[in-house]
């Protein structure tokens, strides 16, 4: 799936026919990052793959799936239904919560996050804002200099434009709502 997102950010590109310069100075992101991204040798944290779709004026699904959403009174997802995007850093899966839902103004995931115990701490940023809420498990969240230790029912709003990184705790997976606006 990496790839077929790299493919279609460059094809977004070219079709509009932007630079990778442009691209980076619409989005913040580095422009050696951007060139990795497109050719797949680097993925695209969730964040900013909100942030491209922004730049490019596309739903995020466009980009995860290839497909439009077409919903526009409501989204109704089953348990274990929705898109799903593994990323190998920190053992995250994404679970997109609303990703046929036209026009919408956030982005839910359920992200079940399962952290090799010596796996170092990767940190990002991006536009916007988010909130995360802890179904199941420990979660640190390293985000400004503090860790932040969650728990079933703890939750973390933050601009995310704040350096931040995540990983589950005591050796066992740890699920989280994340809603980035």
């Amino acid at each position: 799936m990496a790839n077929d997102i790299a493919a279609r950010i460059r094809e977004l590109r070219e079709i509009d026919e932007f630079t990778v310069t442009q691209v980076s100075e619409g989005t913040g992101i580095p422009a050696e990052l951007l060139e990795k991204y497109e050719k797949g040798e680097t993925e695209v944290p969730m964040g900013e793959l909100s942030d491209i779709a922004k730049f490019f004026g596309v739903e995020m699904t466009d980009l995860l799936s290839g497909g439009q959403p077409m919903l526009h009174t409501y989204s109704f997802v089953k348990k274990g239904r929705g898109i799903t995007v593994e990323r190998g850093r920190a053992g995250c899966v994404y679970r997109h919560l609303a990703y046929n839902f036209a026009g919408r103004l956030a982005e839910p995931f359920l992200v079940t996050v399962d952290t090799p115990e010596n796996e170092e701490l990767h940190l990002n940023r991006h536009e916007g804002q988010e909130f995360n809420f802890c179904v199941e498990g420990r979660l640190l969240i390293y985000i400004d200099g503090q860790e932040c230790i969650l728990e079933p029912g703890d939750s973390l709003y933050f601009d995310s434009m704040t350096e931040h990184g995540m990983k589950s705790l005591d050796g066992k997976p740890a699920k989280f709502i994340a809603v980035l606006l």
